[in-house]
């Protein structure tokens, strides 16, 4: 079967990279990647050593920043 790679709006997508975050919010990537460092944070998702946000997530904890 062959199949076709469709691209996904990132408004749209579940989980985005570094590169789509940063795209999506205008935030930095360097700055993302601290975020994410951080322990407990809740919109991070490790596939072994790949950093994915959770977009959803990070977006509701925009919402609530003041600063960043």
């Amino acid at each position: 079967m062959n199949q076709k790679h469709q691209n996904v709006p990132i408004w749209e997508k579940a989980n985005l990279t570094l590169e789509e975050a940063a795209a999506f919010t205008n935030i930095g990537i360097n700055k993302l990647r601290q975020l994410t460092d951080e322990d407990g944070c809740e919109y991070v998702l490790w596939i072994g050593s790949k950093r994915l946000i959770k977009r959803k997530k990070l977006e509701e904890f925009l919402e609530h920043a003041e600063s960043l």
